[in-house]
């Protein structure tokens, strides 16, 4: 049956949602809105903490994703899976949420300010001193110990709550049928959000000093208290319209229990959410595509944003650069998920639709390589053809390159990787989940990292250990390809028969499945 059945074409296509639906439909596309704005900010604002702090640079990434994000995904999916052993799923929403925005607070207003007492920089300069010239990120992301946090808690935004929580409650609230008409409309308030936050970003990061606040020694330190205000401030209205979901009977309580001794009384701790994907080769393939995913946008992102760090050393002009990016994000993947995604989605089939991703980011990053590494035999060119620096050039290449990459991501990655986790049952849906996205996709970042890691350690610096990237990039987008094919075949046969997979206590011979 048709997801859209039941509506005229024109509606069909860009409405698909009953009446009685919209309050239900709503609420949750404002909370997505809201999640994936303050993720869209915390990019930008990390990116430029990061990045153009002292004596450091886009080196400092790979370390910080390896040493400070890798053990932070494993200490907070930890942590999530604890508070939801030990709490209702409504009340780990609020204790999560919660957690971040209090950060963001002591951050604004403790740590940014103190931070030149806070940061060690004689120890930094000594490590400086013994250590090779490749460790020089590893340094930087001691010396801004503070900055780290920040952009660790900025990661973990986008897994615990963007990823776990939002994407979580929605599985579970939201019917396959009914996912296939929300999700892609959903995607519209996702990256529309892009628009917004990136507008903010540009104009908080043009603002002058105002010697006459109560707060800021400069403009860079203004902007980010207005930034940190804004992102408390789209929190707790999240929080409100999660409030108000359950009190009118459409959040986890319009969900029906499960039987006594079912799976919401099956506590899980850490050990066993890696103990979950080797038990069902379904969910190795979607933990492969997300593992594939991020080390493929983390060996482009550190390339291009070591070249943005070039042009726009201050931050504040780095941050506005970030935002023009996500302003252009979220402009194609608006219209993408107005327009394309969501239909590709409801009209073919699932494999057809995950492979739009693998393939744009394909595309343009052969193009993005091949300027780099043939500046100097023609494409060089191009930049005095418009009167531009080679550098001004390639950053904008990049930027392209990353629009469109980031584009596909929120409209057909995401979309397609949730709709994936539909046909599970309760149980592997919660579990499953939490230990692909609260790790799996560290897991994916970290491994891009490492590899960036040793290039750095030989090499001594990013632009030197580019070639080898690209061709590494190559190889990591066949995998995810792969298993997107194989990913595909199975979620074709569930949902065609109407299945719900179930994963085994033991290890089984071949994917159980039971009646839905």
């Amino acid at each position: 049956m048709s997801s859209t059945e039941g509506f005229g074409k024109l509606r069909g296509l860009l409405w698909p949602v009953h009446g009685h639906e919209l309050k239900k439909f709503l609420p949750m596309f404002f909370m997505f809105f809201l999640v994936t704005f303050n993720y869209n900010t915390l990019r930008a604002a990390k990116d430029a903490l990061v990045v153009t702090a002292p004596s450091s640079g886009a080196e400092a990434i790979p370390f910080i994703k390896v040493w400070a994000i890798l053990p932070s995904a494993f200490l907070m999916t930890f942590l999530f899976t604890r508070v939801a052993n030990h709490f209702r799923r409504e009340q780990v929403f609020y204790i999560m949420m919660s957690l971040f925005l209090v950060f963001f607070c002591i951050f604004a207003f403790i740590l940014y300010p103190l931070r030149e007492h806070l940061h060690p920089h004689e120890f930094a300069d000594h490590l400086a001193d013994i250590l090779p010239l490749g460790c020089k990120g590893l340094i930087a992301m001691v010396r801004n110990w503070t900055f780290t946090l920040f952009y660790v808690m900025a990661e973990m935004w986008s897994t615990i709550i963007m990823t776990v929580l939002m994407w979580g409650f929605a599985n579970e609230v939201t019917p396959v049928q009914q996912a296939r008409r929300f999700y892609g409309l959903f995607g519209v308030g996702v990256n529309f959000s892009g628009v917004v936050a990136g507008q903010v970003c540009t104009w908080l990061s043009r603002i002058s000093f105002n010697p006459s606040l109560p707060f800021g020694q400069d403009a860079w330190e203004q902007s980010l208290v207005f930034i940190n205000a804004i992102l408390i401030v789209s929190g707790l209205a999240c929080m409100a319209l999660f409030y108000w979901m359950h009190r009118s009977g459409d959040g986890y309580n319009s969900v029906p229990p499960c039987p006594q001794g079912g799976p919401s009384e099956f506590k899980m701790g850490l050990r066993k959410n890696f103990a979950y994907l080797a038990r069902s080769k379904y969910l190795i393939y979607i933990a492969v595509i997300v593992v594939m995913y991020n080390i493929s946008i983390n060996f482009v992102e550190v390339v291009w944003k070591d070249q943005v760090k070039t042009l726009y050393p201050n931050p504040s002009d780095f941050n506005a650069c970030m935002g023009k990016v996500l302003t252009g994000i979220g402009v194609l993947a608006t219209i993408t998920s107005m327009f394309v995604s969501g239909n590709v989605i409801r009209r073919f089939s699932w494999s057809f639709a995950a492979l739009v991703p693998p393939m744009i980011l394909l595309v343009t990053g052969i193009g993005f390589f091949a300027f780099l590494l043939f500046a100097d035999y023609g494409f060089g060119a191009i930049a005095g053809v418009f009167g531009a620096t080679p550098l001004a050039v390639a950053v904008l290449f990049g930027c392209l390159q990353n629009c469109l990459a980031r584009a596909s991501k929120y409209t057909f990655f995401d979309a397609t990787k949730e709709l994936a986790f539909v046909p599970l049952s309760k149980e592997s849906k919660l579990k499953g989940k939490a230990a692909i996205d609260g790790i799996g996709s560290r897991l994916g970042k970290s491994g891009g990292s490492t590899i960036h890691q040793g290039l750095l350690m030989i090499f001594g610096s990013v632009s030197l250990s580019t070639p080898f990237v690209g061709v590494l990039l190559l190889v990591v987008i066949g995998a995810w390809i792969l298993a997107v094919r194989g990913l595909g075949k199975q979620f074709a046969h569930l949902t065609s028969h109407q299945a719900t997979l179930q994963v085994p206590e033991e290890m089984p011979s071949a994917p159980s499945t039971s009646p839905a």
